[in-house]
């Protein structure tokens, strides 16, 4: 699915960078020339723009964010989900495990995480409660999502999207 990326430390996405600070050195540092500089240099750099996604993405969405997982374990595929206790959408670019990470906006308008680690991948749906959902509801929901059963109009009907806040802040067009 094609998707719009609000942040990646992903292996080709540190490498552009250092490709950019090699060619433009006066642009980001000075004095540097070991390639270990930079690579270290164009990490750092990328960390700070995750910063700088968090400020953009500071933007309170109402009632508290769900992440919803399909987790890659050592024995395999399970569901799970987390609550992140907050309503703002910058509280979705932490909390991951793996090296690598992408946070995007999918073409449906649906923020994810795709967290790369030692066992494989997670892959995380973050959604907002959608207002009047009960706490019966939300309990169910989630004894869905745990047992693995949960379907996406279970999740459609008493969840919103996220992506679309994104949406609105960087200019992308996703499905409404």
């Amino acid at each position: 699915m094609k998707m719009h990326t609000i942040w990646s430390n992903d292996y080709d996405v540190i490498e552009a960078l250092e490709k950019d600070i090699k060619e433009n050195p006066d642009e980001f540092v000075a004095g540097y020339s070991n390639d270990d500089d930079f690579w270290a240099i164009a990490c750092q750099l990328n960390d700070d723009y995750l910063d700088d996604a968090r400020v953009n993405l500071n933007i309170e969405v109402g009632d508290e964010i769900i992440a919803i997982a399909d987790l890659g374990l050592w024995n395999g595929r399970r569901m799970g989900y987390k609550l992140i206790h907050s309503t703002n959408i910058r509280d979705c670019l932490s909390g991951t495990c793996g090296d690598y990470v992408t946070w995007y906006v999918d073409t449906l308008g649906d923020l994810r995480c795709d967290d790369t680690h030692h066992d494989g991948t997670n892959h995380y749906l973050y959604r907002a409660w959608k207002d009047g959902v009960s706490y019966a509801q939300r309990e169910l929901l989630m004894q869905k999502i745990y047992c693995g059963i949960a379907t996406r109009k279970d999740i459609t009907r008493l969840t919103r999207k996220l992506g679309t806040y994104v949406a609105d802040v960087y200019g992308w067009k996703v499905r409404r």
